[in-house]
């Protein structure tokens, strides 16, 4: 439900319900001021009880996220890698095996580097996958008759080799895309952050101090959850995975060939 939206649309949303939570509760607080006596201790329990858990909630999706901003990353690298491999062994192959697997190499490199500025499941991203497929399918097909041509060479053998893996790389990056923290998690920070900043609000405006607390610390668990958020969101948001192996190999593509 949050991946479709914008960063600046997210940000808005997150202040709002932490926020909002924080000021409801400063106002239940000092609407219930005369109770202080009977209301301080049970108050006091309840927030502190229920803000370490939160605490726990935020470090684990915080966790959860920055292991699949990471994987994202080194997926683009090792495709990257998978690729370039690739193309220095293409121009060990005869003709015309050679010419047409670079200039495939080159377009297939090309759907990678857009793949990066998809967003996973949408239809341009599902298009952009397909086109991949359908260049691994006219590489794999030179690469079969290449080899046939010449089954006791090693060229042919050892690019065969490198293209499987360029293959494998991108299902992995693809996967690498595609796996989200969980939605079920992301909700249960978000309610879990703003039912207990409230009562944190509830607490400190019934017994008269520390309002200013409160509103600090909704602020840090708001860049919290959007940062745990965004690190989720990994061509839409503000932290985003870069693909500067990608253009990099693509910048080497437009020299001539070293081999041949």
């Amino acid at each position: 439900m949050f991946f479709g939206l914008s960063s600046v649309v997210l940000a808005l949303l997150l202040f709002a319900i932490i926020f909002g939570s924080t000021a409801a509760g400063i106002r239940i607080g000092r609407s219930q001021r005369h109770r202080s006596e009977h209301l301080r201790e049970p108050f006091a329990a309840l927030q502190a009880a229920l803000l370490g858990m939160v605490a726990l909630l935020l470090a684990f999706g915080l966790s959860m996220a920055v292991g699949r901003y990471e994987s994202r990353r080194a997926a683009v690298v090792a495709d990257a890698n998978a690729i370039g491999t690739t193309y220095l062994r293409a121009q060990t192959l005869a003709e015309p095996a050679r010419t047409r697997s670079l200039a495939l190499l080159r377009s297939y490199n090309d759907t990678s580097i857009a793949l990066s500025g998809e967003r996973p499941g949408s239809d341009s991203a599902k298009r952009t996958a397909a086109e991949g497929v359908r260049i691994q399918r006219a590489l794999w097909g030179l690469a079969a008759g290449a080899l046939d041509a010449a089954p006791r060479d090693s060229p042919p053998r050892l690019y065969v080799e490198t293209l499987n893996e360029m293959i494998d790389m991108q299902t992995v990056r693809i996967a690498a895309l595609n796996n989200r923290v969980p939605t079920a998690v992301l909700l249960l920070e978000l309610i879990g952050a703003a039912v207990a900043l409230g009562l944190l609000g509830v607490y400190l405006a019934i017994v008269g101090r520390g309002v200013l607390t409160v509103v600090l610390a909704a602020a840090l668990v708001t860049l919290l959850l959007l940062v745990t958020f965004d690190l989720d969101r990994p061509t839409r948001g503000f932290i985003q995975i870069p693909s500067k192996a990608l253009t990099d190999l693509r910048a080497e593509m437009a020299l001539p060939p070293a081999a041949g």
